[in-house]
């Protein structure tokens, strides 16, 4: 069977471990990890008696709370891979993640949007239906609350591995499904209590995404707390850190923008924050510079991917005396090789190393499209390095503009920082549009403080900062905000649907 799993005996250890300290809060719930062990037992002890084990994959659809958690871990334990399903995603999408992945046992929760995951279950009919919580009405006859009972001392018979599938947003069509193992075998030997005493960790991104996942499963290894958000809202954010006194939080770009914005910030005490790291997309470096005002020297981000989670990181203190690196996502972290695929040392970023996924699930010939003959991942992001091996990246492969007769490039995301420099530009998104004359012509959507600036303003604004006239819009909307996927991006495929290219 081999030696059991260095992850799972951890977890275990912290859990067994830590005693009555706080190991989840949501709401006004709080889960010791002595409690939180008991219902890891009883789940696992539920499972078991269902015949659930290494033959087939388990999918949760789950909100943020501490039994999504625990329902996943003790599914790894039965050695059973899970797929952890975006309830927030359209029903479209997830309907096509279950059937790529030919789950036939469904985890819900209860209370999480229960007449999306009523359509999910009529639609999918699974093999199984089990409940974090006691049954509905609404669902099948045949459902079973797996919370019905709890465990004291539970025991357990550690698997060699665990494996996660991770669905893609499927922005492309029928979503990508993304397996790993070694990461969180990586994480076990990797995250550490921190020396300054236990922290305090807010979770607003979904449990469901990797960097949810990794980031609560990153705090039980640890013996930190973890207080689960559904969602994000910013005043509730602001309240929960000067309340629980967060000491680490990560946001998306455009939630830290909507944080900073926030009437409540000036009277909110932060002074908790030992860490707030932001990823997901490209971060305008004016945004930056604010959080680092407002947080102080704690800020940091990272570059990754649900393919390759963990590439490049950057801290404040590299900041310092370097404010050009303001715009980059940092130094390539250890254990992962980077390089730039194209001329001019200007192209698609291909990585390799510890931290990729196993490889798409079901999808072999996905595989081949995503990895060169030599083993590299290609992330579909256009970057560059600078001399001292910072990357700096410029755009999505598929977000590039290309423009006028001569077919001239325009990165989207350079554009966009740009326009965030501006002193009353809150927010802009930026992508091509069809051109009369052919090709695309470049369009952005601005979220713009009070007094909103006009449109030819910004104009001028952008063609002094290029001094080049293909990089200014040839049009310019405003709107209140910018929509959001559900793991905090600005979405892209839903602004292009308001000016289909050809």
């Amino acid at each position: 069977m081999g030696e059991p799993s260095f992850f799972l005996t951890r977890i275990l250890e912290a859990l067994r471990g830590e005693g009555e300290k706080t190991a989840f809060r949501w709401h006004d719930r709080v889960l010791s990890y002595r409690a939180a062990l008991g219902v890891l037992g009883g789940i696992h002890d539920a499972l078991a008696t269902e015949g659930i084990g290494r033959g087939e994959l388990l999918a949760i659809v789950g909100g943020n709370r501490p039994e999504t958690l625990l329902a996943q871990l003790a599914a790894q334990l039965r050695g059973t891979p899970v797929l952890p399903v975006t309830a927030s995603s359209s029903l479209p999408d997830r309907l096509a993640a279950l059937a790529a992945a030919e789950a036939t046992t469904l985890v819900i929760d209860p209370d999480r949007e229960p007449r999306k995951t009523r359509e999910l279950i009529e639609a999918v009919r699974p093999d199984r239906v089990l409940s974090l919580g006691p049954t509905e009405p609404w669902m099948p006859h045949r459902a079973k609350d797996l919370l019905s009972r709890s465990a004291v001392d539970p025991k357990f018979a550690v698997p060699p591995s665990v494996r996660m599938v991770f669905p893609s947003g499927g922005t492309t069509g029928t979503p990508k499904l993304i397996g790993h193992s070694g990461i969180y075998e990586g994480m076990a030997r990797i995250f550490a209590p921190d020396p300054a005493g236990p922290q305090r960790i807010l979770l607003v991104a979904p449990l469901s995404h990797l960097t949810g996942n990794c980031a609560a499963l990153g705090a039980l290894l640890c013996g930190d707390t973890l207080v689960l958000h559904d969602g994000f809202d910013a005043g509730a954010v602001l309240r929960s850190i000067a309340a629980d006194r967060i000491t680490s939080l990560t946001l998306t770009p455009p939630r830290l923008a909507a944080l900073l914005d926030h009437p409540d910030l000036p009277g909110t005490d932060v002074s908790s924050v030992r860490s707030l790291s932001l990823g997901a997309s490209p971060l305008p470096p004016d945004l930056l510079r604010r959080a680092l005002e407002v947080f102080g020297p704690v800020v940091g981000q990272g570059y990754g991917l649900t393919e390759a989670p963990m590439i490049a990181s950057i801290a404040a203190p590299e900041f310092d005396g370097h404010p050009h690196r303001l715009a980059s996502v940092g130094r390539i972290v250890p254990g992962m090789s980077a390089k730039i695929d194209g001329d001019g040392g200007t192209g698609e970023v291909l990585v390799r190393g510890l931290a990729l996924m196993d490889g798409y699930h079901g999808q072999p010939e996905l595989d081949a499209a995503a990895f060169t003959g030599d083993g590299w991942l290609r992330t579909g992001d256009i970057g560059r390095f600078d001399a001292e091996g910072y990357l700096y990246l410029l755009d999505r492969a598929n977000d590039v503009i290309v423009t006028g007769e001569h077919g001239t490039k325009i990165y989207s995301n350079v554009v966009e920082s740009a326009l965030a420099a501006h002193p009353r530009v809150r927010q802009a998104a930026v992508f091509g549009v069809p051109d009369p004359r052919g090709g695309e012509a470049v369009h952005a959507v601005v979220v713009s403080a009070n007094p909103a600036p006009t449109a030819e303003e910004l104009r001028t604004h952008l063609r002094a900062h290029f001094d080049a006239e293909h990089f200014v819009p040839a049009t310019i909307e405003f709107a209140e905000s910018l929509p959001l996927t559900p793991i905090g991006k600005v979405d892209k495929k839903s602004l292009r649907a308001q000016h289909p290219l050809p």
